[in-house]
């Protein structure tokens, strides 16, 4: 059952939080809600993962991507004043092999008499957080990981499927925080409103928008019909997608965890930065920390480009290229990827050269076309993320 999907997931989701809104009613300790987060944790695997060959594929990643932790910080801890790359790379190629075969070959597997594909629902998702760990380990950020708390983490049911993605030192701080009565009604309040926002976005608003807009255009072509098109998406996409996260962390935080939120109005945005910076937070910083920033630092150390500018450049490629293929090997994912590499280094040229000619100007008037401008140029993205252009 993919969490969040239909209403008869919302019933099975009062089992774990009718206790966790009592724990955290009477003020139980850390270690109590962290316990029962932990089974929430493994009852809601029990109905999220079905049929039964799915649940066995997520526990054998599960401890596939546990040994791999367990050896990495071992080797790390043991090797303090030692940080050999290829070992670190050697980590990082294991954790990420699953999600690879997916996304490149996702051929089919016999066991016994079920034949699946191999892969799961939310396998992107936990790759991710286990890559996370693997890298704050490098860093000396993390020095010990409990294997209930990597359980914990890594399959925490709200965030299973579509995230948003989590770091790993956040999440155990927030796991064994201790919470008042009064810091846990706080966080309730919040989490009740981001779940009613998840049902007005994706039950209602999303709903109708597919139903009455974009679902009549599926068979309409031609330049009105397509740019039509390209907006309803653009919406349909943001409302399904923003409901979704409202209702994982609407939920977290029903359970003590402050996961981050991952949508903050994003189609006010003035430029392609500032939309990054609102749009699919979670993922977007974890390749800005992850992957653009390593890349431009380690390029200036090791100087391997005789301009700033061409290692950012550079790296925006490989960011947005790896983002795009992550979405999926279709050429409309990889061109999605290349698009918005491409808006970004445009944008830094922009704004680097307005600073000396001073042809986009300041005020209400200006910052409103800005918001126009980035709009139209995300929507023609999404079109693109669509494949109805391929």
């Amino acid at each position: 059952m993919t969490p969040f999907e239909n209403f008869s997931f919302f019933f099975y989701l009062l089992i774990p939080l009718v206790p966790a809104i009592l724990l955290g009613g009477i003020g139980a300790s850390a270690k109590v809600r962290a316990t029962w987060v932990f089974l929430s944790t493994l009852g809601m695997l029990l109905l999220i993962g079905r049929p039964l060959i799915v649940l066995i594929q997520i526990v054998a990643y599960l401890i596939f991507q546990w040994l791999i932790v367990r050896i990495y910080l071992s080797y790390r801890l043991k090797t303090l004043e030692k940080n050999r790359a290829d070992v670190f790379y050697l980590g990082i190629f294991l954790s990420i092999l699953p999600l690879v075969v997916v996304k490149l070959n996702p051929s089919f597997i016999e066991l016994g008499f079920w034949q699946t594909v191999i892969g799961f629902l939310g396998i992107s998702y936990l790759t991710f957080r286990s890559v996370g760990i693997i890298i704050e380990i490098r860093d000396g950020l993390i020095k010990e990981v409990k294997v209930v708390d990597f359980i914990s983490f890594l399959l925490f049911f709200p965030t299973l499927a579509s995230g948003p993605i989590d770091r790993y030192r956040r999440f155990v701080a927030d796991l064994h925080k201790p919470l008042s009565r009064q810091d846990y009604g706080e966080l309730a309040i919040t989490g009740m409103d981001l779940i009613f926002r998840g049902f007005l976005y994706k039950f209602i608003i999303a709903y109708l928008i597919n139903k009455y807009w974009l679902d009549p255009l599926n068979h309409s072509f031609g330049f009105l019909p397509t740019l039509n098109y390209m907006y309803a998406y653009g919406l349909y996409l943001f409302f399904d997608f923003a409901g979704y996260s409202a209702f994982a962390v609407g939920v977290s935080y029903l359970l003590g965890i402050k996961t981050p939120i991952n949508f903050d109005k994003p189609f006010i945005s003035k430029n392609i930065k500032d939309f990054w910076n609102r749009w699919h937070i979670s993922l977007s910083f974890w390749f800005r920390d992850y992957i653009y920033m390593r890349f431009v630092l380690d390029s200036a150390k090791k100087k391997r480009f005789s301009n700033r500018y061409t290692a950012s450049y550079v790296g925006y490629f490989l960011l947005f290229g790896i983002m795009g293929v992550w979405h999926g090997t279709q050429p409309q994912y990889v061109l999605y990827g290349l698009y918005h590499a491409g808006l970004m280094i445009g944008f830094d040229y922009l704004d680097r050269k307005n600073k000396t000619r001073k042809f986009w100007g300041t005020g209400p008037i200006w910052d409103l076309l800005a918001v126009v401008v980035t709009f139209n140029f995300v929507m023609f993205g999404f079109l693109i993320f669509s494949g109805r252009l391929v």
